[in-house]
């Protein structure tokens, strides 16, 4: 039974409560984000720091007092042409030496008691200068990065399939729970150990959060209606993003900022009380079987949005009727696996091209945002720019992919990504400063875009009974991308450019890749393996509007005079009127007794004798 024609419109389709419905699934976008980016100010590293100069490393006879700070920093540590102080050495001194002069002997030797920073922008303390992870301890950053994106790739898998097998919204509390519960957990950290291992399983959690939100929104509306409502969710985390540097800057520490990050998803555990502000997906309900509660839901939608399902034009049109003659009261639910895929050819082709070109688009922002540091070293600059990039790469999907569609635009911008790419990566010396910042921003601006319509691309492709699975499959490809940035940092950036010309080929090659994708605009969501295996990609350049709808080597069929659609109703309209107690044609009993009985016998004369022959005998009288 198709939801999205016989169902949807007379439940009101995207109405009242729908749209509510939709605003309460934005949030979890704000609270994910938030603390999704602010691991970023966690793992900052100041602009100026250096080692704590070392009173057992000078010299006994030296005094102290009479030389200024400057002086006693110059004396105590070692000056490194270009950058100022050294960040990780130190001077040290004969013990004994009282001589002063020029040829002062001393030696370099690593810091002994820690360092000072010197906080520019963002925290005052945060997880680096929490427990010094610089010089020799710098790998233990990217690694924290490293391991933060291992928890949403197993996030993403598991609890994807987690929302197959038991709900758009069982999924979604489990997520909050056990995220709200890991938040208040890390404030507590006391080692740098206990940091990553907490913040790997929130980040498990939080991939639950987006993932069950974003599906279960995405079901809930008309695809007039699909793209906006996805995008108004991506508007929302650029506020978490633009939000969080001041959030930064008024809470100093980085235990009070992962609290405030927090807040949020405490405020989501109130979805568990009222399930009105998230109920679990009627579509979801009805693709796997489940009945009884397909048809409570279905209730409850209809009853919220207005619409009552008995008054009808015809009342035999009853959605709950159809839905009756559609699925047998004994029928089990069926609840499919992201392992089925390998029997399927064009959902696996679908989700491994857009899981493809998530990967780049997520991979190779790297390496756009490294150019940009070479015209400010500043961290806001670089920041706002990728922040205002991302809201505008929302605005132009948009204003663009209804009217060209999703394959167009996720061509475009692959094709702009590349361009881009190749472009910086042959011609970066030979081009002035700012051609280099517009390509940066121009290659950063349609990765964006490419990375977010991958993802509302394919959540319209795959099928309703494996959707959470296998997007799971493609924001883990996501995933990837951006732990790729964080390899290159903990090799101190020594492989950038094999990856910035391994990330370009890609981008390249996608280009070919998205020509065999299908287009879903205008088109309802399959729920069923069958229905996603249909999907065939249509002709680049259509001569119509309405040629969309074609498949590209299957004619037309032709239409056929047996209505299922008629032919329900009459089934359900012939069962509810014998149902019925007063039938409007139904023969009631005579008001007086028949003239014969049904034995042959008289039931109105004495004797047993018919009405018939008393009337000859007394004509015969």
């Amino acid at each position: 039974m198709d939801f999205e024609t016989r169902i949807y419109p007379r439940i009101g389709g995207f109405g009242r409560y729908n749209r509510i419905v939709a605003f309460f699934s934005w949030i979890p976008n704000f609270a994910v984000a938030l603390n999704l980016f602010c691991d970023i100010f966690f793992t900052l590293i100041p602009e100026s720091y250096h080692c704590k100069p070392d009173p057992s490393l000078l010299p006994s006879g030296v005094l102290l007092s009479n030389l200024s700070q400057q002086e006693y920093l110059n004396f105590t540590i070692p000056w490194v042409k270009g950058s100022g102080l050294s960040h990780c050495e130190l001077y040290k001194y004969p013990a004994n030496f009282t001589n002063f002069t020029e040829t002062l002997p001393k030696e370099v030797v690593h810091c002994t008691t820690g360092w000072e920073y010197a906080h520019d922008v963002g925290l005052q303390s945060n997880y680096v200068t929490e427990w010094d992870l610089v010089c020799g301890n710098y790998w233990q950053i990217p690694v924290q990065h490293i391991c933060f994106m291992i928890g949403w790739i197993l996030g993403y898998v598991l609890l994807g399939t987690l929302c197959d097998w038991l709900g758009r919204r069982q999924g979604f509390l489990l997520s909050v729970a056990l995220s709200s519960l890991l938040g208040v957990a890390v404030c507590l950290s006391s080692s740098p150990t206990v940091f990553l291992l907490l913040r790997l399983s929130q980040g498990a959690m939080l991939a639950g959060i987006f993932l069950s939100s974003y599906i279960a929104r995405l079901e809930l509306c008309d695809p007039s209606h699909r793209l906006m409502v996805a995008m108004i969710g991506g508007f929302f985390a650029v506020s978490a993003e633009l939000l969080l540097p001041g959030l930064a800057v008024l809470c100093r520490d980085w235990p009070v900022l992962q609290a405030v990050a927090t807040l949020p998803l405490l405020f989501l555990v109130s979805y568990w009380c009222c399930s009105s502000l998230f109920p679990e997906s009627p579509r979801w309900l009805l693709a796997t079987g489940q009945i009884p509660l397909a048809r409570r839901s279905v209730q409850s939608f209809s009853s919220r949005n207005g619409v009552c399902l008995n008054e009808e034009i015809y009342p035999a049109e009853s959605v709950l009727s159809e839905m009756d003659v559609a699925f047998p009261e004994d029928s089990a639910p069926r609840y499919h696996h992201v392992l089925e895929l390998r029997h399927t050819r064009v959902i696996w082709r679908n989700c491994l091209i857009l899981g493809f070109t998530l990967f780049i688009g997520t991979g190779i922002q790297y390496c756009f945002t490294r150019n940009l540091h070479s015209f400010s070293s500043h961290f806001y600059f670089v920041y706002f720019l990728r922040v205002v990039t991302g809201a505008l790469a929302c605005v132009l999907l948009c204003v663009c992919v209804d009217r060209v569609g999703r394959r167009g635009v996720l061509l475009l911008s692959a094709i702009v990504t590349g361009l881009s790419s190749l472009l910086l990566l042959a011609l970066t010396q030979y081009l002035q400063g700012g051609l280099v910042l517009v390509l940066s921003l121009l290659g950063l601006l349609s990765s964006q875009a490419l990375a977010m319509l991958s993802v509302f691309f394919a959540s319209e492709v795959l099928p309703t009974v494996v959707r959470g699975g296998a997007l799971g499959l493609i924001l883990a490809a996501g995933c990837v991308g951006m732990a790729a940035s964080s390899l290159m940092e903990l090799q101190n950036n020594g492989g950038y450019f094999l990856h910035h010309v391994v990330f370009a080929s890609f981008a390249v090659l996608s280009v070919l890749c998205v020509m065999l994708l299908p287009e879903s605009k205008r088109k309802p969501l399959p729920d069923s393996l069958k229905e996603g295996e249909t999907q065939r990609r249509p002709p680049l350049f259509l001569s119509r509007a309405d040629r969309d709808s074609l498949p590209l080597l299957r004619p037309r069929p032709r239409p056929s005079e047996y209505n299922p659609d008629s032919y329900s109703r009459l089934v359900a309209a012939t069962k509810k009127m014998l149902a019925q107690d007063a039938v409007p044609y139904r023969i009631g009993p005579p008001s007086q007794p028949p003239l014969l009985a049904g034995n042959g016998s008289a039931r109105g004369s004495p004797g047993g004798r018919a009405p018939r022959a008393e009337e000859e005998e007394e004509e015969d009288a």
